[in-house]
């Protein structure tokens, strides 16, 4: 038995002796940290790119969409398209463009 199957067996006999209150209440504390890993993650997604800069994305209707970007946000990136459109892109689903 490895270290980590022993750690997961602790865990799970942990939880199986707590309360509804005490379960409620670990939630909200797993729930707060994967926000928080979440938000990390956006962000060093978002720090590869710069104010200005052309990106491209695919649509949801699957159409590749090219733009500048505008303002960088706390999970997006506004993208003003070169057919006037703004779009909030996750930066996961940007990729640089060279401009047009």
């Amino acid at each position: 038995m490895t270290p980590q199957q022993f750690d997961r067996m602790n865990i799970e006999s942990f939880i199986k002796d707590l309360s509804e209150e005490e379960l409620r209440y670990l939630n909200r504390l797993i729930v707060e940290r994967l926000k928080l890993i979440s938000q990390q993650k956006s962000t060093r997604s978002l720090s590869r790119f710069n104010l200005g800069e052309f990106v491209q994305f695919t649509n949801s209707d699957g159409h590749l969409k090219t733009g500048r970007i505008v303002r960088l946000n706390k999970k997006t990136a506004s993208i003003l398209t070169s057919d006037g459109q703004h779009w909030k892109v996750s930066p996961g689903l940007l990729q640089s463009a060279k401009e047009r």
